[in-house]
């Protein structure tokens, strides 16, 4: 699926085509659905229901990201929320910008 037309597709198909890249990413790394679900701490009908596209708790989709090495690319994927300039400007506080002319001590 090309991936330009993603944002306009049903909520529907994005599961399809999400669990289809997880089965794919498995298949690549010669991976069982028995071995995948293992090695997430999953049940193996977990497995094959994400793949299918059916839809699984987050927190599930979360332990087959990182059992399949992959949750820091998703994350990846998700803005940070960073704060607005005026927020980093209120953040910063006023910059010192004149010296009190006070003589520092003479070395020893």
């Amino acid at each position: 699926m090309n991936t330009t037309f993603l944002g306009a597709i049903s909520d529907a198909a994005a599961l399809e085509t999400l669990g289809s890249r997880l089965a794919a990413v498995r298949l690549k790394r010669n991976l069982t659905q028995t071995a995948l679900a293992r090695e997430a701490g999953l049940s193996r009908r977990t497995i094959v229901r994400l793949e299918r596209g059916e839809g699984a708790e987050l927190k599930l989709l979360v332990r087959v990201l990182r059992a399949l090495q992959l949750l820091e690319g998703f994350l990846a994927g998700i803005p940070p929320d960073e704060p607005s300039p005026m927020a980093l400007l209120r953040a910063q506080g006023k910059k010192r910008q004149r010296a009190r002319g006070e003589s520092l001590p003479a070395a020893a």
